[in-house]
């Protein structure tokens, strides 16, 4: 056992530096890309905010250097208002918050937020299977590695993938007996509603849960970006590729305008002042751009997910998908050819392997190599061969064909 922990352990320093391999691209896009976009949005916001000067009003002339600061700090702490230059500027008293720009000083803290929003479903995933009894990221790992090593080694690394998936495979099965638990695991075998570490199917329950989170937040943030800038942000993209295709040049959205307007009230001694200033916010020529993409970024994410979302669904839900995808590897092995290898085919996926075995092998597939997924079922197809349980099987279905 010390053996095969000390070789499930020898790739963690790299597998850190590279990332983790317990999903698939789709999920990387998710968790990663899109997270590293963000946050290099965020520090691309927060440094013209911080470092730059975010907004600049034109004041009247009697005022000073100091007036010009305390103006320009009043103006970004506070609200500004967006008026066509053809309509006249309203009194302050006609003001309605459809006029407010309201979302310029929380940019950085907006995009911070959607990148945990990518980052949350990752978390969950990664908190729940560490309860499943088995690591896929190292399984993975070592899998992928096996590229690179000597043929002895690659052969030696395989067998103790093999003895480890074998004992979470076996330590995960249900010894119990009764009426209750043997209807429960029917049940897991075609519906996802009956689900468990016990039942085969926990993993992939849980990962498509997983998948839908990613899904949902994709979509869900088109909706939070209308909420939080106060337009209708979920068609800026249709708008965009409108004017595009109309040939019109690039002109200002009234969504990120670059000149607005500010009121403020300055008090002096018992009387207090109104004035209208005229302001430039440089830094909505960034979020313009930068929320554009953003759209475009969420859309293509959404989309991706969705498919990738339908494809597990397809592979791995259906019952006749995970035995065509065992029998290609079987026959690919020269595993598969008298009667009894089908019968004892269908056993080593379903009660064997069960659903939450053979997708750990889609996973190794994914990240690795369909050839490493044909070694791997071959060895643990020798495996099950070997086992108690399987010989007397074999051995009565000899005994009835010589009678």
């Amino acid at each position: 056992v010390s053996r095969l922990d000390s070789v499930l352990g020898s790739f963690a320093t790299y597998a850190r530096l590279k990332g983790r391999y317990d999903d698939d691209w789709i999920d990387r896009l998710n968790h990663l890309y899109t997270t590293i976009i963000l946050i290099i949005f965020t520090i691309v916001v927060s440094t013209k905010q911080y470092v730059g000067e975010p907004i600049h009003c034109w004041c009247p002339a009697q005022f000073e250097e100091s007036h010009v600061d305390y103006t320009n700090n009043v103006c970004w702490v506070s609200n500004t208002f967006f008026v066509h230059f053809k309509d006249q500027p309203p009194r302050y008293t006609d003001l309605n918050s459809d006029m407010e720009i309201q979302y310029y000083q929380w940019v950085p803290l907006i995009l911070l937020f959607q990148a945990l929003l990518f980052k949350v479903p990752c978390i969950l995933w990664r908190i729940l299977t560490a309860s499943a009894g088995v690591n896929l990221d190292k399984i993975v790992t070592l899998a992928a590695e096996t590229a690179y090593v000597a043929p002895d080694d690659r052969d030696r690394t395989i067998k103790h993938i093999v003895r480890y998936m074998d004992r979470w495979i076996e330590n995960a099965r249900e010894y119990r007996s009764g009426c209750f638990i043997r209807l429960r695991q029917q049940i897991s075998k075609y519906c996802c509603i009956v689900w468990g570490k016990r039942y085969g199917n926990y993993l992939v329950t849980l990962y498509m849960f997983i998948k839908l989170l990613y899904l949902a937040n994709a979509i869900g943030q088109l909706f939070i970006l209308n909420e939080f800038l106060g337009t209708n942000f979920n068609v800026y993209g249709f708008e965009v590729m409108d004017h595009l295709a109309r040939g019109e040049s690039w002109s200002e959205s009234p969504r990120f305008p670059r000149i607005t307007h500010c009121f403020f009230k300055i008090r002096q001694l018992t009387n207090v002042h109104d004035y209208t200033v005229q302001c430039v916010l440089p830094i909505n020529l960034f979020n313009e751009k930068i929320f554009i993409f953003i759209w475009f970024w969420l859309v293509f994410v959404a989309t991706l997910s969705t498919f990738n979302f339908l494809i597990w669904i397809y592979t791995m839900i259906f019952r006749q998908h995970r035995l065509r995808y065992l029998k290609k590897f079987l026959r690919i092995n020269d595993c598969y050819k008298s009667e009894l290898d089908k019968k004892m085919a269908v056993k080593f996926c379903e009660q064997y392997l069960r659903q939450d075995g053979i997708f750990v092998l889609r996973l190794v597939g994914k990240n690795a190599n369909d050839v490493l997924v044909s070694e791997l079922i071959l060895q643990l197809w020798n495996h099950y061969r070997n086992k108690p349980l399987f010989r007397h099987a074999n051995q009565i279905s000899d005994d009835n064909s010589n009678v």
